[in-house]
């Protein structure tokens, strides 16, 4: 975890981190460069919106949130987050929830 570049909390309280390595991977231009300027609006996603949960694999959960300024006819920011665990020192678990990608949608 050593390439944070910023962990926030979500409003039940986990804290969900987002790596140097997947923004780089989530802002290439095949991928989805459009998010690349908001940023905040990908933090305020993961503290703030609506979160449900994957039906196929109950560690993955997508985060929605609405914002009037997107690109193009974009009205939402959508984030996919694995909830993980690691082994502490004295083997006991620790979350590790983080950001796998993130872009944006226009949903209706």
């Amino acid at each position: 975890m050593n390439d944070v570049r910023w962990s926030v909390q979500d409003r039940y309280h986990n804290r969900i981190y987002l790596t140097q390595e997947r923004w780089e991977h989530i802002t290439e231009p095949i991928n989805h460069p459009e998010i690349l300027d908001y940023e905040g609006h990908l933090q305020e996603t993961i503290q703030t919106g609506q979160r449900k949960q994957d039906a196929v694999n109950p560690q993955k959960y997508r985060y929605v949130k609405q914002f009037n300024d997107l690109v193009e006819d974009n009205t939402h920011i959508v984030a996919i987050v694995l909830f993980r665990f690691t082994e502490s020192g004295n083997g006991k678990p620790i979350s590790n929830n983080y950001i796998v990608t993130a872009y944006q949608k226009e949903i209706g």
